[in-house]
């Protein structure tokens, strides 16, 4: 297989595939490819300021007291001004569901740590700990092979 990047910014955005058959690559291809909107960066308020955040900056999103946060590699809360439903279109796919109200960018995953009573939780390199669900955490040991 080879790869072929030309960048030309005077060109609209096209990304062409010549390939023998159909495959799960070319479907993850496929589907990262319609997902991506261009952005890379979320707008999110923090104390008295608007600041674009990079998604590689993010930690997970989650919503709290029915208002949606972006936990960032600091730590800090950022109120996010989207619902974990449109965020879920636009983030790219390193970020996965790990509860019914959270996100979480597995590059910045430490480890998950198991209770004594079966529960798990994520925790990330930031120091934030979220509860990871039995149906999602099932998803995740398939993606990740645990």
């Amino acid at each position: 297989m080879e790869f072929k990047l030309t960048l030309d910014p005077s060109q609209p955005e096209v990304v062409t595939a010549a390939v023998h058959a159909r495959s799960e690559l070319t479907d993850q291809i496929e589907a990262l490819v319609l997902r991506y909107s261009g952005a890379d960066r979320l707008t999110v308020y923090a104390r008295d300021e608007v600041r674009q955040l990079p998604f590689s900056q993010i930690e997970c999103l989650t919503v709290i007291d029915g208002k949606t946060w972006a936990i960032d590699r600091n730590g800090d809360r950022c109120r996010v001004k989207m619902r974990l439903y449109e965020l879920e279109a636009i983030l790219p796919a390193c970020f996965i569901r790990i509860n019914k109200s959270t996100l979480a960018n597995e590059r910045r995953l430490e480890r998950f740590v198991s209770s004594f009573s079966g529960a798990v939780d994520a925790v990330f390199q930031c120091g934030w700990r979220e509860y990871v669900s039995r149906r999602c955490f099932a998803h995740i040991k398939r993606r990740f092979s645990i």
